[in-house]
């Protein structure tokens, strides 16, 4: 994220439950956040397995892809292959390494 190349990023873990390894990163993305390169969200959404708290770190001038995933998240219907394809655009990947992706993920036939 520090040179630009991927606008956004998000930590997804049980509400107050998120492993020592990912704490160490969310700590040194709060240090970007404190010195002003990035904004951070948190979302906390109610599952039947228990709370899931999100945490978004976004570019400044990226901040809307914050929401952008969150409205993502919250629109109904399965996960497939739209949706990712979709996540992966708001991630920031480019058309090409979507495609890849889902090429690998949905293969066809």
């Amino acid at each position: 994220m520090l040179n630009g190349q991927k606008p956004l990023a998000k930590f997804v873990g049980g509400e107050g439950r998120f492993p020592e390894l990912v704490l160490c990163y969310i700590r040194m993305f709060d240090r970007h956040v404190a010195a002003g390169r990035f904004v951070r969200r948190d979302e906390i959404i109610q599952s039947p397995r228990g709370p899931i708290h999100y945490i978004y770190f976004a570019l400044p001038d990226e901040g809307w892809r914050i929401q952008a995933m969150i409205d993502l998240m919250a629109r109904p219907g399965p996960w497939a292959r739209e949706k990712e394809g979709e996540e992966g655009s708001v991630l920031g990947y480019t058309d090409e390494q979507n495609d890849l992706w889902l090429s690998l993920r949905y293969p066809i036939g």
